[in-house]
């Protein structure tokens, strides 16, 4: 009896080491597991055994990550001096990059085609329109001149598939004098006067032509949008102007995008599509108690909530019947058009935001600057001051009149306006346009634009040359002239029933018009 007492707690003592002993053996084994798993996979990765599943199922010719197209090598070549920003990374890093031709309009629906009116360089076209090339623009009607017209620009936008480039010629205004807008009277009020008045008449006159190469191109969608624009496509299912446009229901005829503005929080921007983020959100986009609640700190003694334009831009279902009327709008003969105004998606206007903004537009007109004068010129307040500043003052004057009207260097301010939702923070443009440069799409633009020979150089120059000498005396648009042809003008506008007039840019509405906008 003492002997089996004596035993039992030994067996007990056994029992227990060899728990212990298990325990011990299968803690090290599932630490030495996923050890033993993680150094086999690091040994066929770095020698190139493993094939990353998500490729298999890549078919050819679709859009590929960054890594997977052993296509994406650096491409060294020297490129125009205005284009010294249009570099490219060593480390490709865009999601959507295939080859930088984006040709994919034979199988994307719908068909949207841009059209505008630019003078600008390759250093904002390209990042404009292969941003919309990203988001399901595929043909652009581009309608050139000054420096976007010069051989070395349009040789290389002519060898971008999708993409047609009209010139300002002697032809072209001709045919324009004899178009059928020009002859009615919804746009006559902006006739014979300069600078944003002649533009905003070649903007209408251009569109009405984009809109007969539309059709016969098979569009299905127009929109016209400046090259300081950017198409923000915000609630579609995907960041895609395609998607938006494909959800509009079929009854509709036109789409209006609401625009915010850029509000820049420096002086030195180069890039303003890849350097700024932040943007006044549109009247219709907020409640109207806060607007006009917080409208004195949005506009800081500027003369408007926005500098300038605040009645967005609009997209128009090709059709028969279909005009412009005026920069921001579209019409249509034979209806009053349907349409629908987006509650998230938007234009976003880079206005001023670079400092080199206010000379610019000081470079292109010849008015006064006068307060009387400069009315002749610009139809929004805050252009015509800025044209002033720019014509008088000196540069550190002209620095000082931008960070005090311009810049938003009031960290308080912004933090209280973003978040009353007046100030927004936007980051797909910046985020894909620092992507497409990265990825090298710009100077592989440059680089397979075709050389241009000397003789077709020369004859680009002479037909450039022509076409300035005799633009002033070819449409009337220009200026007001004394002619036969203008007066027999003149009388048949005059005899022609009055007409609704064309969209100008409109100001958002300001304090005095409260009543206007909020219930009773």
């Amino acid at each position: 009896m003492a002997n089996h007492q004596l035993h039992t707690p030994l067996r007990s003592n056994q029992a227990s080491s060899s728990s212990q002993s298990f325990i011990s053996k299968l803690l090290l084994l599932l630490c030495l597991l996923p050890l033993s798993l993680a150094a086999l996979a690091f040994v066929l990765q770095w020698r190139g055994g493993v094939t990353d599943p998500t490729t298999r199922w890549v078919p050819p010719g679709s859009h590929q990550f960054p890594g997977m197209d052993s296509s994406l090598s650096p491409v060294s070549h020297s490129s125009p001096s205005d284009c010294v920003n249009l570099g490219r990374s060593s480390s490709p890093s865009f999601p959507y990059y295939h080859n930088w031709k984006f040709d994919y309009s034979n199988y994307l629906r719908p068909k949207i085609c841009f059209t505008t009116t630019t003078s600008a360089g390759l250093e904002q076209i390209l990042p404009w329109m292969f941003y919309h090339k990203v988001i399901g623009v595929t043909t652009f009607f581009l309608f050139v001149e000054g420096k976007a017209a010069s051989p070395e620009v349009s040789k290389v936008l002519e060898s971008i598939p999708g993409v047609k480039v009209i010139y300002r010629t002697r032809e072209l205004e001709e045919q324009q004098a004899k178009s059928r807008i020009w002859n009615e009277t919804w746009l006559s009020s902006f006739f014979y006067k300069p600078c944003n008045y002649e533009l905003f008449v070649k903007q209408s006159l251009n569109m009405e032509m984009a809109i007969v190469m539309a059709r016969d191109a098979g569009m299905d969608w127009i929109l016209h949008v400046d090259t300081d624009e950017l198409i923000h496509p915000a609630g579609a299912k995907e960041y895609s102007l395609r998607q938006l446009l494909l959800d509009v229901p079929g009854n509709v005829d036109m789409v209006i995008f609401p625009n915010y503005e850029s509000s820049v929080e420096r002086d030195d921007i180069k890039e303003p599509f890849s350097e700024v983020s932040m943007f006044k959100r549109n009247y219709d986009h907020l409640p109207k108690d806060t607007y006009f609640g917080m409208y004195k700190e949005s506009t800081r003694g500027n003369p408007n909530y926005f500098l300038t334009y605040g009645n967005g831009k609009s997209a128009a279902r090709v059709q028969d019947h279909l005009r412009p009327n005026g920069a921001h709008r579209w019409h249509n003969y034979m209806k009053t058009p349907n349409e629908i105004k987006l509650e998230e998606a938007a234009v976003l206007h880079y206005t001023y935001a670079k400092f080199s903004d206010l000379t610019s537009r000081r470079d292109r007109c010849g008015c006064k600057p006068t307060k009387e004068d400069v009315k002749r010129c610009f139809m929004l307040e805050f252009d015509r001051a800025a044209f002033i500043i720019a014509s008088t003052a000196t540069q550190e004057e002209m620095l000082n009149w931008y960070h005090e009207h311009v810049v938003w260097g009031d960290k308080d301010i912004k933090v209280k306006l973003l978040r009353k939702g007046i100030l927004t923070r936007i980051y797909p443009p910046m985020v894909i346009v620092q992507g497409l440069r990265e990825s090298g799409v710009f100077t592989s633009v440059i680089a397979s634009a075709p050389s241009l020979s000397k003789e077709k150089f020369l004859m680009s120059i002479d037909s450039s040359n022509s076409s300035r000498t005799v633009a002033s005396g070819s449409l009337p648009s220009r200026k007001v002239g004394t002619t036969k042809g203008y007066q027999s003008t003149v009388r048949k506008i005059l005899d022609i029933e009055s007409h609704e007039g064309a969209v100008p840019p409109l100001s958002p509405p300001g304090l005095e018009d409260d009543h206007l906008y909020l219930p009773a």
